[in-house]
């Protein structure tokens, strides 16, 4: 394992998936234009929902990729962590409308799997990551979302407390 490299990643998947939460509470649904434009599909649902948004997506990439350079991994690094976490909440979100979640409601594994897996999948091309480094990560995140969902929602920076 990779502890220094494992927990600078971890920074960056927490930040890549914070980042649209935070930019919510910070402004609101101002410029929050909607990824899929409010398409509904055959089922009736969105396509993601309007929680998923171009503003959480532009911030995520643009302020992980300057983390990275802040914690001395190459910018590249962030964004593509930034890219793989936001494609995979996408896919999380996907799937929870077509089970008829609404937006912004509890999926535990839905919401937490695709937006870790990817980026640390992703980021296995290109850094030594074992598998023991994955799923290390990947559990501590698991663990570290569902803790600290609780907490942001104290804190007002969360609708809900998961």
């Amino acid at each position: 394992m990779h502890v220094a490299l494992d927990l600078k990643l971890l920074l960056l998947l927490a930040t890549a998936n914070g980042i649209p939460v935070l930019a919510k509470t910070i402004f609101g649904h101002r410029l929050a234009h909607p990824l899929d434009g409010g398409t509904l599909l055959w089922d009736g649902q969105p396509l993601l929902g309007p929680a998923k948004t171009f503003r959480g997506v532009v911030l995520s990439i643009v302020l992980t990729g300057a983390l990275a350079s802040a914690v001395r991994l190459a910018w590249q690094i962030g964004v593509l962590i930034a890219v793989a976490a936001m494609a995979g909440d996408a896919c999380s979100s996907f799937w929870k409308r077509r089970l008829k979640l609404p937006s912004s409601s509890r999926a535990i594994g839905i919401d937490q799997m695709p937006e870790s897996l990817l980026p640390l999948l992703a980021c296995a091309i290109v850094l030594p990551l074992s598998v023991s480094d994955v799923v290390a990560i990947g559990c501590c995140f698991f663990v570290g979302e569902l803790l600290l969902s609780r907490v942001l929602y104290r804190f007002h920076l969360r609708d809900q407390p998961y």
